[in-house]
Formats: C-alpha cells, sequence, structure tokens
C-alpha cells in the first residue's frame, strides 16, 4: 500500500508530466516572468482578472519538476478564486514552504490541497527557491491588477 509520501511523489509528477493550464493570454491579462538564476528555472505567469476574481491563468516556461509541477499546481488552485483569496493561499503556500513574511501570519484555515505534496520540499532548501518560483512571479503579475 503506498504511503503519503508516495502519493506526493505521484501529484508531483502528474503535473509535471501533464500541466495544467499551459500558455498565453492575451490582453487585457496581467503578467509577469520570474528566473531562478541557481537552476535555470524560467517561468512566465498570465492571469485575467475579471470583476475582482482570477478568470483565467496561463503558465509557460521551463526548468526542474518542482518549479514546472509547483505552478501547474498553483494555476488549478487560483482559478476562480478572488484576487483576495488568491492572495491568502500565496501567503499560505509560502509559510508552509518556510519562507517568513512580514505583517501577520498567514491564515492556516486556508486549504491547500494538493499543493501541500509539496511540502516535503522543505527538507531541501536549495529546492524551495523551485517550488515558490512561480508563486512569487503571480505575486508580481497581481500588483499590476
Amino acid at each position: 500500500m503506498p504511503g503519503l509520501e508516495d502519493l506526493y511523489r505521484e501529484i508531483i509528477l502528474d503535473h509535471y508530466k501533464n500541466p495544467r493550464n499551459r500558455g498565453h493570454l492575451d490582453a487585457p491579462a496581467v503578467s509577469a516572468k520570474g528566473h531562478n538564476p541557481l537552476c535555470g528555472d524560467e517561468i512566465e505567469v498570465f492571469v485575467l482578472v475579471e470583476d475582482g476574481r482570477v478568470a483565467d491563468v496561463r503558465i509557460s516556461g521551463q526548468g526542474c519538476s518542482i518549479s514546472q509541477s509547483s505552478a501547474s499546481m498553483m494555476s488549478a488552485a487560483i482559478k476562480g478564486k478572488t484576487v483576495e483569496e488568491v492572495r491568502a493561499l500565496v501567503s499560505r503556500f509560502r509559510h508552509m514552504m518556510s519562507i517568513e513574511e512580514e505583517g501577520p501570519a498567514p491564515d492556516t484555515t486556508v486549504a491547500l490541497g494538493d499543493l501541500e505534496a509539496l511540502q516535503g520540499v522543505v527538507k531541501f532548501p536549495v529546492r524551495i527557491k523551485c517550488a515558490v518560483l512561480a508563486w512569487n512571479t503571480l505575486t508580481e503579475a497581481l500588483s499590476n491588477t
């Protein structure tokens, strides 16, 4: 019987092999590019916000399985959420990845769902930047809304 770690590994590999929401969005979407020079990961995030809600999101780029899986999971998790809900999810994810942020502690009742599969990355500090690259890029894109 597979353990939780095996299940998490399967989720990560599924998102890597079958990425969700790949491609580009045209205007009026906001976008941002992110790059991790340590390992060469590149991400571009396109977000279409309508009435304060993420109506659509697309991800492009290349990189390791952690960065690309994280981007795919993120894109699936934010679609349909309000910008405020997305910011809360970003804060919660960053907290799970052991990244300290200024301001109040994140709302730990924000459900992470499949994103919890990435919590094992914290055992490998050099890979944390891979996991949060898409999230940092998303934050930058949303700062343009």
